[in-house]
Parts: C-alpha cells; sequence; structure tokens
C-alpha cells in the first residue's frame, strides 16, 4: 500500500518537490507497482479500486480550514506597532497569523526541527531511519523523526495519540499538508500553532509574553530559546527547567555558529544572555480602543491596523497620567483625551480613561472617550457660527448681558456678574452664559438642535424642547468624540474651502475614525450648515480667550502658537472640557469623575486647559493658521459701538469683512437722533426752547437695564441727557414714573406667618404711558422687569434698603425705607 500510495503521490505531488525524489527511487517504485499488479486482472482491479478509495479518503482527510481556532484580537497603530491584546476565547494567547515569519526564528526552528524542510515533501526518511536507531539504541523513545509539516499535521488534529498509528495518520495528513501549501504557508501556520508553555501559543504571543517585544526584534538566543521551545513545551519552558531549557538553546545556537549565521564573538555573548523569566504583560497603549475595536470588528478580523500614531499615544498618555497624579489630590479621579488629524478626519492619540490605572477600582475601565456628559460651553462656538451664517448677529454685535428670567429659567454667568452689553466675539471668547441664552432665545432652540444634528454631534436623543434653552449650555449630554468631530469638521471646512473653489464636501462633518477606511465624500454643493466666512470668524473670537498665567501647565506653550479654543464647566462642577483647533490638529479633554460626582476644582480652565495645550506642545503645529475665506465674505460699513450694520443715525462706522448672511443683519439698534441743548445737558425742544438753542446730535443709548450695568465698566458711556424741566410741561411734563407703595421713607413691620417665616411684601408702581416696562432694582441688584401691572412680592431683610425703578427711557426714581425687625413672643 505504501509502494502503491508513494507511487501515486510521485505523480501528483507539486512540481516544486518533485525534483526532490531521486530519479532511481521513481523507476524503482514504478518498477514495484507493475511487478505486483500487473499479472493478475482480478487482483489489479481490487487493488486499483482499494486505492481509489484509499486517496479519496486520503485527498479529503485534510479539513478546509486546518486549525478552527480563535485568535486573539491584536490592536496595532499604523505604524505596526502593538497597542494591545485581548486573550482568545479559548483562554489561549494565540495571536492570528502574521504576514511573515522573521529569519531568525525560521533559520533556528529549521535547524533545530527540521533540517531538510526544504528538500522532502512531508516525510523525511533519513530522519526516520536516525529515529528507529536512536530509539532502539537507547530501548526508548527518545526521537520521533518528525518533519515539521507532520508537527503540522499532529497540532491541527484535536486529541492526538503518541502511538504508531497516530503517528501514521499524521504522516498522511503531511503528505496532505504539503500539497495544498506552499512551504512558507506551512512554516507560517506552524509559528502560528506550535504550543510555547503554559497558555501561550504561538510565535507572536511568545515574543510577546516572554521578551516583551516582536518577533522582528528578537536576538539570535531568544529566537533560539523559542526554536527549541515547542519540542517540549510542558516540560521545558522559561518557568522550569531552567537550565535543561539553556543547554538546548546553547547547543542549537552552537549549530546556528557553525553553520555561519553570526561570528564567534556573537556566538559567545549569546550563549551569555539569560533567559526570560515570568511572563510579561501586555502593551496596553489604549485599552479602551482595544476593547471598542474588538466590539466594532472582532467578529470580522483578529488583527486591525489603526490611525493611532504609537509615539504620540506614548506621549499623550505620559501627560494624562501627570495630569491624573495632580488632580487625584482633589479627588478628581478620571480624564480623557484625543488627538485628531484635521484633513484625514483620523484619531492621531485615543486615551479614553487615566492611563495605568488600577482595573479593579469602578470606573477606570470605562471608555470616556465615548461616555455621555453634559457639555457646558463647549457648544457655545456652534452657535455662534451658525447666527453668523444665518445673519442673526455680526461679529461685534452688541448683546444684552443683563439679569434675565425667562419663565422659570434664570441663567446666570459663571463669575455671578454682568456687563450690560457685550460684542457678540468677546461673549464668545469669554464664555458669558447670559448672552449665550439670550443669542439662543433669538436663534430658536429647534433650528439649533437641527445644525448640532447636521454637523454631527450624535448624542441628541430627546426633542428640543426637553433641553430649551439649557442646550447652549450643557442641557444636552454628548461624548468627547462628537465634540472633537464637529471642531475637526469645522477646521477642515477652513482647509478645504479654497481647494474646492469654495465648495464644501457633503460629509465634512463626519464621526472620527480610528481606522483607514476612507470616508470622505467626492461630492461637494455651495452651501454648507456653517459656511467658511462665519466659521473662521468663529476661529478668530477663539482665539481671543486668554490665557492665565498663574498655571504652569500653559507654560509648555509658545506664546505665539495661534489654538483656538474653548472650554466648559458643567453645573455642579462634575465635567470640565477643553477643546483647541489649529489647521492641522484638534485636541479635546475632558475631566471629572466617572460616576458623576462634583468636585470644586472641576472647572474647564483650570482642569482641562492645562493638559490641553501641553499635547499642543507635543504636536509642535507652529504658528500656522487658517487662510481667510475672501470669496464668502462680503465688506459691510459696521457702527463701531454697537456693532450692527451701520444705520443713518450711526455717528462713525468702520468697513467690516462680515459673512454674506450679515446683509440681513438688523440695522443698529442704539443710536437715535435727539435734540439737546449747547452744552449737551438736557433734551430739549422747539415748543420749550428758541430753535437756535438746539442742536442736533446722534446719540448711543441702551435700554435701561443695560446701560446700568454696561456704565459700571464703560467711563465713556454717556447716558441720554433727562428732558429739561421747562419742556416738559409742552411734552412729558408730568413725572412718568410713580411710587404706590412704599412712600416717604416709611419703616415698614412685616407680619411673621403662623410657622415664623417673614410674610411677603407687595411694592407697587405706575408708569404714565401703558405697556412700558420697569425694571426693578433693589440695593443696585436686578429683581425683575414689569409691564403693564407694576406690582413686585419681596422679602427683605430687616434694614436699611433703597428700591430704585427705571423704564425704558431712562427715567428712574428711587425710594429708601427700613424694614423693621418683628420678633415672636
Amino acid at each position: 500500500m505504501l509502494i502503491v500510495l508513494f507511487q501515486l503521490c510521485i505523480y501528483i505531488i507539486s512540481p516544486q518537490n518533485r525534483e526532490c525524489v531521486p530519479s532511481k527511487i521513481y523507476l524503482y517504485t514504478d518498477f514495484l507497482f507493475m511487478k505486483i499488479f500487473g499479472k493478475y486482472k482480478l487482483v489489479k482491479l481490487l487493488g486499483l479500486s482499494s486505492v481509489v478509495l484509499f486517496l479519496g479518503w486520503w485527498w479529503f482527510s485534510l479539513p478546509e480550514n486546518l486549525f478552527e481556532k480563535e485568535y486573539s484580537f491584536i490592536l496595532e497603530s499604523r505604524e505596526g506597532n502593538l497597542m494591545g491584546a485581548l486573550i482568545a476565547s479559548d483562554e489561549q494567547w494565540r495571536f492570528p497569523p502574521p504576514e511573515n515569519i522573521p529569519d531568525k526564528f525560521l533559520h533556528a526552528l529549521i535547524e533545530f526541527e527540521d533540517k531538510r524542510f526544504y528538500y522532502h515533501f512531508g516525510i523525511d526518511p533519513i530522519a526516520i531511519v536516525r529515529a528507529v536507531r536512536e530509539n532502539v539504541k537507547n530501548k526508548k523513545i527518545v526521537s520521533g523523526g518528525s518533519t515539521i509539516s507532520m508537527q503540522l499535521a499532529r497540532l491541527s488534529r484535536k486529541s492526538p495519540g503518541r502511538t504508531v498509528w497516530d503517528k501514521s495518520i499524521e504522516t498522511l495528513l503531511a503528505l496532505r499538508i504539503e500539497l495544498r501549501y506552499s512551504k512558507s504557508e506551512i512554516l507560517n501556520l506552524y509559528a502560528t500553532h506550535a504550543p510555547f508553555g503554559g497558555n501561550v501559543v504561538g510565535l507572536e504571543a511568545a515574543s510577546w509574553r516572554y521578551f516583551g517585544r516582536p518577533p522582528e526584534d528578537l536576538s539570535w538566543a531568544e529566537a533560539a530559546t523559542l526554536a527549541v521551545l515547542p519540542n517540549n513545551p510542558s516540560v521545558i519552558h522559561p518557568g522550569r527547567n531552567r537550565a535543561h531549557l539553556k543547554n538546548k538553546r546553547n547547543s542549537l545556537l552552537y549549530r546556528l555558529y557553525k553553520k555561519e549565521h553570526f561570528d564567534s564573538l556573537s556566538y559567545s555573548l549569546f550563549i551569555e544572555e539569560p533567559l526570560p523569566e515570568k511572563p510579561k504583560s501586555l502593551p496596553q497603549i489604549s485599552p479602551q480602543l482595544l476593547h471598542r475595536a474588538k466590539s466594532e470588528f472582532g467578529k470580522k478580523q483578529y488583527r486591525l491596523r489603526t490611525t493611532i500614531d504609537f509615539d504620540l499615544q506614548s506621549k499623550v498618555n505620559n501627560l494624562a497620567k501627570v495630569h491624573a497624579g495632580k488632580l487625584k489630590h482633589n479627588h478628581i479621579k478620571h480624564l480623557a483625551v484625543v488627538v485628531a488629524d484635521v484633513n484625514t478626519g483620523q484619531y492621531l492619540a485615543y486615551t479614553g480613561n487615566v492611563p495605568e490605572a488600577n482595573q479593579l477600582v469602578s470606573g477606570n475601565q470605562l471608555d470616556l472617550v465615548r461616555a455621555k456628559r453634559s457639555t457646558g460651553s463647549v457648544l457655545k462656538p456652534v452657535l455662534y457660527a451658525a447666527m453668523l451664517t444665518e445673519g442673526d448677529i455680526l461679529p461685534e454685535s452688541l448683546i444684552a448681558d443683563i439679569p434675565t428670567q425667562i419663565g422659570s429659567y434664570s441663567p446666570q454667568n459663571f463669575n455671578l456678574e454682568y456687563e450690560g452689553a457685550v460684542p457678540a466675539y468677546k461673549a464668545l471668547a469669554r464664555s458669558l452664559n447670559v448672552p449665550a441664552v439670550r443669542m439662543l432665545r433669538a436663534f430658536g432652540v429647534e433650528k439649533f438642535y437641527a445644525v448640532l444634528e447636521e454637523t454631527g454631534f450624535l448624542s441628541l436623543d430627546q426633542p428640543p424642547g426637553h433641553y430649551g434653552l439649557t442646550l447652549a449650555l450643557g442641557g444636552a449630554e454628548g461624548t468627547l468624540e462628537d465634540v472633537a468631530s464637529i471642531y475637526t469638521g469645522m477646521s477642515r471646512l477652513l482647509n478645504e474651502y479654497h481647494p474646492h473653489s469654495g465648495k464644501y464636501s457633503e460629509n465634512l462633518f463626519r464621526p472620527l475614525s480610528y481606522t483607514f477606511e476612507d470616508s470622505k465624500s467626492n461630492t461637494y454643493s455651495n452651501t454648507s450648515v456653517l459656511e467658511a466666512g462665519a466659521v473662521w470668524h468663529t476661529m478668530e473670537a477663539l482665539l481671543h480667550v486668554e490665557r492665565p498665567q498663574s498655571e504652569t501647565g500653559w507654560l509648555f506653550t509658545k506664546p505665539n502658537q495661534k489654538i483656538a479654543w474653548k472650554t466648559g464647566t458643567s453645573f455642579g462642577f462634575r465635567d470640565a472640557w477643553s477643546v483647541g483647533i489649529t489647521p492641522e490638529y484638534v485636541v479635546a479633554v475632558w475631566v471629572g469623575n466617572a460616576d458623576g460626582e462634583g468636585r470644586p476644582g472641576i472647572i474647564g480652565i483650570e482642569a482641562a486647559a492645562p493638559l490641553m495645550f501641553n499635547v499642543f506642545h507635543l504636536l509642535g503645529s507652529g504658528n500656522s493658521w487658517f487662510r481667510t475665506p475672501h470669496d464668502d465674505l462680503i465688506e459691510m460699513n459696521v457702527c463701531t459701538k454697537s456693532g450692527f450694520k451701520a444705520g443713518m443715525a450711526c455717528e462713525s462706522y468702520e468697513k467690516t469683512l462680515v459673512p454674506p448672511g450679515g446683509r440681513k443683519s438688523s440695522v443698529c439698534p442704539y443710536h437715535r437722533i435727539v435734540h439737546t441743548d449747547m452744552d449737551e445737558n438736557w433734551q430739549i425742544n422747539a415748543g420749550c426752547k428758541d430753535i437756535n438753542e438746539i442742536i442736533q446730535k446722534s446719540w448711543f443709548v441702551l435700554p435701561p437695564a443695560m446701560a446700568h450695568y454696561f456704565r459700571m465698566s464703560n467711563a465713556s458711556y454717556k447716558p441720554l441727557p433727562p428732558l429739561h424741566q421747562d419742556c416738559r410741561h409742552s411734552s412729558e411734563s408730568e413725572k412718568m414714573i410713580g411710587l404706590i407703595y412704599p412712600r416717604h421713607r416709611p419703616n415698614i413691620l412685616i407680619p411673621l406667618e403662623v410657622d415664623g417665616n417673614q410674610e411677603s411684601v407687595i411694592f407697587e408702581a405706575t408708569h404714565q404711558l401703558a405697556g412700558v416696562n420697569i425694571y426693578w432694582h433693589l440695593n443696585n441688584e436686578f429683581l425683575g422687569t414689569t409691564k403693564h401691572f407694576h406690582k413686585m412680592s419681596l422679602q427683605p431683610k430687616p434694614g436699611k434698603h433703597n428700591l430704585t425703578l427705571i423704564d425704558e427711557k431712562g427715567y428712574q426714581i428711587s425710594q429708601s425705607f427700613e424694614i423693621l425687625p418683628n420678633f415672636q413672643y
């Protein structure tokens, strides 16, 4: 049977191996075949039938997939460096097959296991004869004479034994393996599935577990160590029988030296190299990304090449680790950092949590790049850009910054102060909450919601009404990935505007990617949800954010390095955000506690911004900046004081580049023509003064509440002169505001309720004109606004107080009063 099989193998063996069969053996087997089966037709027929059946079994004895094994999931950087790995489902460290096997290991393996590997077709007769001779001599099995192909056949069987029958099966399978696979494929399969002791399977896993480096970087001594391990991994491995292992390794090194793979000096150094100690931990450069990739790609592939820059990721991890060490003193436990390449939309660094943190501690395992958190103020620039695009504001339009009550919602600035009126770009740069809410109310919550959806903010899972006016102040939860994706899209929009002749790619705003899948669209349109001129002005505004010099973390950045940046702090000091933008990179940072615990130090500018700027220092992006999109800007006369489109009453204006939507913007509402005396101390009119005493003047007039706070920080603001008393009889001579209660410096005793709490007192006023707003202030603190019915319920504390009422035209009255203490006996 073996003669028949051998004869047929010679006929069907692959051409590259047929030449390995000596011609005399070929002729001899052919002669024997004819001698045995050539005389008797029946015997010949039966013999051929048996051979056909046997060959049918033999041909199909090899499964379609030689190994039905699960592999470890491997994550690699863009350079091919190992970033992390997850153990296979059978608890084995078994890396997927590599593209090629390093030469050092190949030479060591073939020298140790199968010297004539390239010259036989699965069976090495010389090795078998040698094995039989040694086994007889030692009266026990000391050598099996197996080739690498036979060992591969044994590895592929589920429960291989050590009997002669098992050896025969493996021999037949080895012949079949040689027919299916090339020599390099056989070596690759063996190197992938050979056992290396414990739960370590395969060359790559063994190289990392024992030496902490890839197979390509192994020394000759390390490669020789791994070459001898599969010979008997249950007995000889780095954890036991170390002397025996070292002898085997050094013996192999000597043989390699004799074959001139290295010189004598190298040999003397190699045999002195120590054996590895206990298995090493695998790299964990970005464990959160590793688990994410496994969940998203693990069913498709076992080895994933990412866009992560290995060196940058390692350095970002170091910065994050140091920064986390500072934060923990304030019981701030977690952070996340991402770096994105603007033009490709790919992640360059992805730190999902504090690097090397104890994974047994709650929250340390979470991927905080994708965790939904309150966004604080980081979405304000999107609102600003949207309103510029629509023409609802101009960059320097004054926005009211006054106490504001909208239903039950009363926004406040972070510093709890008001400035009356602030240019829109400064309100953005200083992240003022009250102007942002007033802007959102003017723009519309539903419209802003739609803008966020179109720019790739994927975390919105409630209707617009659920968020209301808090949408711009952190009312909507978002992920660090969403935030970084939006700003990457805005930056990319500016970069691509000129190269594409002012057209916009349909997927400018797309999620960041950590793979090399090309998601860029080749379809362009003339419009975008945010347009270039508006985005450029937004980036210019974000350059005006002042960097506090007291923070040591800022000192690493160059003073002239242009970085547009924005911070955010959520309500209750639970989330700190910072995002920085340049034409090349976007860096986004989140800091906080995964369980939502608030801490006083969780403030964007203190907890997140220093780390962001330190990352920019690593990037070294220089001083490049966005090219001005002149094709998406128009020249407009803008009032120098109000920042609105200049009107006829504006005394001075400047020609300014604004987005095209600015054509629809409002004309300056704060300049009016007034008539005063020569000294500009009184308003007068022809009904009370000689016309020669009257001058006509353009006057900058803010509404009373805005003016009240504006002049506190703007000494140059000149309020509208009062109406001269001689003129009031002819026009508005009567007193405009009247205080009904209290009057004449009263002393007020407020009764106590049954439970001992002080009752409220109703203050009431009147105005000569119907429908006029009156602004109430107690001790210079704004209380609220009344219209039509001027009543205000107050609970002043015992002591002296001053009540001031101001109407829309600047008329005001004040009244002092005292609340007497009330003692309950």
